[in-house]
């Protein structure tokens, strides 16, 4: 059972959630399963409860099992590439008075993040902008105490992507695997140009579970320089 799968899950990774948020999760899995048939939001087989429970969802809230952040005091995140809605629908779930900005760049699946929020009654909104546009507007630039992305890019581009968006002191948590291995020592430039400042990798444990899933967590220091982001052909073919 789903709820059941996410409850001993929380509470072996030490993240308390309560019976609502639970029945929110569960609200949540039926409207993907829903969209999913003919919007292809997610591979991962949505019928497998322990799958989803644990590649979506606890992997997701990870963050809040981490020691030595407050993120149960941040007021703003923003979610950039939010797609099906991963990690910032639970997260919102998990932080319903922290305001949530899922920022994605189609039409539909913003609606659908639209209709999840509205269902779910978060603290929440979709907005359909791309990341190097809404970077640029005042309402978004610098404005976020916290921002995550999660499958979005290579770790250079994805510090162009999202450190704009931080505001200073604030973070930045990216979703990461075994690569980042490999790519934290060629970002080194693009994380210091960009005005971010000490990072962290932290595992993610997940009960029963041998993933090699880790959180790139970076504070940002600096104002980014009002160039960045660039246009995506720029981030892509020169990346800092």
């Amino acid at each position: 059972m789903l709820k059941s799968r996410i409850a001993a899950g929380a509470k072996a990774m030490g993240i308390a959630i309560n019976d609502g948020q639970l029945q929110q999760f569960e609200r949540y899995q039926q409207m993907l399963s829903d969209a999913n048939r003919t919007m292809n939001l997610t591979r991962v087989p949505l019928d497998d409860v322990r799958e989803v429970a644990d590649f979506h969802y606890l992997d997701s809230i990870a963050p809040l099992g981490v020691a030595g952040y407050d993120w149960m005091g941040a007021q703003s995140l923003l979610d950039v590439g939010s797609g099906a809605g991963l990690p910032g629908i639970p997260l919102a779930i998990m932080l319903p008075g922290t305001h949530t900005v899922l920022l994605d760049s189609l039409q539909k699946r913003v609606k659908f993040l639209s209709d999840v929020i509205e269902a779910l009654h978060l603290n929440a909104e979709a907005i359909h902008l791309r990341a190097e546009d809404a970077a640029h507007l005042p309402d978004y630039r610098e404005q976020f105490d916290l921002v995550t992305a999660r499958a979005v890019a290579g770790l250079p581009q994805l510090l162009e992507l999202t450190l704009p968006f931080v505001r200073v002191g604030g973070y930045l948590v990216s979703y990461k695997g075994p690569s980042l291995d490999e790519e934290l020592p060629s970002a080194q430039h693009a994380l210091r140009h960009l005005g971010g400042g000490a990072e962290k990798v932290l595992p993610v444990t997940l009960p029963d579970r041998d993933w090699d899933h880790r959180l790139l967590i970076v504070q940002k220091r600096r104002p980014t320089p009002k160039p960045y982001p660039r246009k995506p052909a720029e981030i892509t073919k020169k990346p800092l």
